[in-house]
């Protein structure tokens, strides 16, 4: 009986040692993850701080530039080069669609249809003709426009469109027609596939602002330097 009674002792003793780490061990893991939260916290604190510097620092800029007057005409002009301001003009509307000729038996369907390489060799020649403003269903092309293939759809400006396509280009409205319908040149090309591709001149084309994103954020101006080799 005594040696029942030393166990018993014995066992106790152990639980209440393991309930005692147990319980300190509890203790140092909530401090811990406590401690883990408040510095996240000071973090954030710290990065909205510095946001809120920099957005002021912008805003002063900003009313310095207007107080100072600037270049106003300088200023439209640049951002018109830009691709920032609504534009009208002499030019030519290019409307673009799949073939209505179905594939032969063992032919890729894919020929027949409008791809983002179609798409471009239409604005380059464009471009390679003086166009000074080009747009393609409705999103303005600037230096950083993209055209890509997105399933079905093609994308600019990362804004899909499916067919038909509408290209509205600025420039002189001959020179614009004949760059496209130059022999073995890419109406030529198209019509090989049944593409349909539709030239219309006209002596007033819109062509809408780019009002996508201008924020760089890793480039920056520098000194101009001599190109790299």
């Amino acid at each position: 009986m005594q040696q029942i009674r030393k166990g018993s002792w014995s066992i106790a003793l152990v639980c209440v040692l393991l309930g005692f780490m147990i319980a300190v061990q509890f203790k140092t893991t909530s401090r811990r993850d406590a401690s883990v939260s408040m510095q996240r916290v000071e973090d954030l604190a710290a990065r909205l701080a510095e946001t809120e510097k920099e957005r002021d620092e912008l805003q002063d800029e900003v009313v310095a530039l207007k107080a100072s007057g600037g270049d106003t005409a300088g200023d439209d002009t640049l951002r018109m080069r830009a691709g920032l301001t609504p534009l009208t003009g002499p030019g030519v509307i290019v409307r673009l669609d799949d073939s209505t000729v179905k594939a032969k038996t063992g032919e890729n369907p894919n020929l027949y249809l409008i791809h983002d390489d179609d798409l471009l060799k239409v604005i380059n020649e464009l471009r390679a003709a003086g166009a000074e403003a080009i747009s393609v269903n409705g999103q303005r092309l600037i230096g950083t426009s993209e055209i890509r293939c997105a399933g079905p759809t093609l994308s600019v400006n990362n804004v899909r469109s499916a067919p038909p396509f509408e290209v509205r280009a600025i420039g002189d409205v001959d020179s614009l027609e004949q760059a496209l319908k130059m022999r073995g040149g890419v109406a030529e090309t198209l019509k090989v596939w049944g593409i349909q591709l539709e030239i219309q001149q006209a002596a007033d084309v819109y062509i809408p602002p780019y009002k996508g994103n201008l924020h760089y954020t890793y480039a920056q101006e520098t000194e101009e330097q001599e190109a790299v080799k």
